[in-house]
């Protein structure tokens, strides 16, 4: 294909770009903060209460004046006067004086007069009315009003992916609903005439599909509405006919077609009949993915190598997909890792003691190494990484 109209092996940098600049803006909507995991948060969220709501205590115990205590020991206990009980929902009703205490369990609002708690385990009950302590009370134990957020603070902000603690999170401010970003639509298409259904017989040649699978359990975990568009052959009459079924989608994804090959008809038909962006990255694995558009709809087609797919996924359309940068983190390279002239490549490691190996095998069709690894490791084009240097990573 001499001189081609687009561009030809951009960056990864760049490839993220240009599809993030052909998917539509999407807007927003409210829902159940029960049926929000997954989902992006739209707009800040305030705390509509304090947490805790009230001074309260991180243990069973008693609540005390921690001054009436100082003195008490295993040898010597101090024996105080049991004025009631504080436990979650019943708060103990009046002020505890000079030389009392109350029984009070995890959560319980701490009564007015007293400012620290002894553990259930330091104490000894001296008749019905008495209890013996044998280690002072600390006001470390008690839990300040407010202490995890007050009031009218803002402590979620817009962007943020809601995972379940964040839901958690969300539902503890007091919001039973939340502003979410509507989900992405995206078409999936899996292409090739040796893939197969999982669980049918195996022909020499075939194989499982595992990208569709795989692809569509990565844009469920992004938020993603998917879909299932299925497998089309390897002919432009099949191809074409599945990419007339992408109607109402944001995006289509596709894997494979897009290399090299006389049967990689993806990429003809872009190039023939549709538009395209760019073919080709600069990076192993997932070097020959191609973006382009059929019929207005952006169509972002990953290879067929099951390794280079989902590495492209994650790199690449992730990113474009959710707004949420590559999250990376630097470690210790506790093995070489190679470095290619005009490629940066992503190599699956292994994390060990914070430190991070070379897992071994890096072929495009060893779809195990993904399972059994930790982490791609990141080497810059034209890099190479020693024995003991910092490199940036990404989990898997």
């Amino acid at each position: 294909m001499p001189h081609p109209p687009f561009p030809m092996h951009v960056s990864v940098t760049e490839a993220r770009e240009m599809l993030s600049a052909l998917l539509p803006a999407l807007g927003t909507e409210t829902v159940p903060v029960a049926q929000a995991l997954g989902r992006t948060l739209a707009a800040d969220l305030e705390a509509r209460v304090s947490h805790p709501s009230a001074t309260e205590s991180a243990l069973d115990g008693i609540a005390a004046r921690e001054t009436d205590t100082l003195s008490a020991s295993a040898e010597t206990p101090v024996r105080l006067r049991i004025a009631g009980e504080s436990r979650a929902g019943v708060p103990f009703d009046g002020t505890v004086g000079a030389g009392e205490c109350v029984r009070i369990y995890t959560g319980a609002p701490l009564p007015a007069g007293v400012d620290a708690i002894c553990p259930v385990e330091e104490l000894q009950d001296d008749g019905p009315e008495h209890v013996l302590l044998r280690r002072p009370a600390f006001p470390g134990d008690v839990r300040p009003e407010g202490g995890d957020f007050r009031a009218g603070e803002v402590v979620m902000r817009a962007g943020l992916r809601l995972s379940a603690p964040r839901v958690a999170l969300a539902a503890a401010l007091g919001h039973a609903r939340v502003p979410v970003r509507r989900r992405m639509r995206v078409a999936l298409l899996s292409t090739g005439d040796e893939v197969i259904e999982p669980g049918l017989p195996l022909k020499p040649g075939q194989v499982y599909d595992s990208n569709r699978v795989g692809l569509s359990a990565m844009l469920q975990e992004s938020g993603c509405e998917v879909i299932e568009l299925g497998h089309a052959p390897d002919s432009p009459a099949s191809l074409q006919a599945a990419l007339g079924a992408a109607g109402g989608a944001n995006v289509l994804l596709t894997s494979g077609g897009v290399s090299m090959g006389r049967y990689d008809f993806m990429r003809d038909l872009l190039v023939e009949h549709g538009s395209v962006s760019f073919w080709k990255v600069r990076m192993r694995p997932g070097g020959p993915a191609i973006l382009g558009g059929w019929n207005g709809l952006p169509v972002f087609g990953l290879p067929g190598n099951p390794v280079s797919s989902l590495v492209v996924f994650h790199v690449i359309v992730r990113p474009a997909l959710t707004g949420q940068p590559v999250q990376s983190l630097k470690l210790r390279a506790a093995t070489p890792f190679r470095g290619l002239k005009d490629k940066t490549a992503f190599w699956r490691g292994v994390i060990r003691e914070g430190e991070v190996g070379d897992y071994g095998a890096q072929g495009s069709g060893i779809l195990r190494s993904l399972s059994d690894a930790d982490a791609l490791v990141i080497v810059p084009e034209g890099g190479a990484v020693e024995v003991g240097e910092v490199v940036d990573v990404v989990l898997l």
